[in-house]
């Protein structure tokens, strides 16, 4: 995929909950993680997860600092799109999981 692609598959400056929720889709499909796995990981409530996946509020800071410490995935990514500072194995399964995501 040109970089062009991945831009427009990050949705690179579209700080929107529905953006938001996009990427945390895929961030989540990255980990391998089911909902319920992950939420545990986080220590974040089922319900207050979902609320973020479903783009009616932004993740919380729980959230974003658990994919930041268990699976490199920063919030930059997460808030804006922003991948270039991604290690290159966390970006490829990220690419891959956006593909997942854009089909949910």
């Amino acid at each position: 995929m040109d970089f062009a692609g991945k831009i427009a598959m990050t949705r690179l400056g579209d700080a929107s909950k529905e953006a938001c929720a996009y990427r945390m889709i895929a961030a989540r499909i990255a980990t391998g993680l089911s909902k319920t796995e992950f939420c545990k990981g986080a220590n974040v409530s089922l319900t207050s997860y979902l609320n973020s996946e479903a783009g009616l509020s932004f993740p919380s800071r729980k959230v974003m600092l658990y994919l930041h410490r268990e699976h490199r995935i920063d919030f930059n990514f997460i808030i804006h799109g922003d991948f270039q500072q991604l290690p290159a194995d966390v970006q490829d399964r990220l690419f891959a999981a956006l593909q997942d995501a854009a089909s949910q």
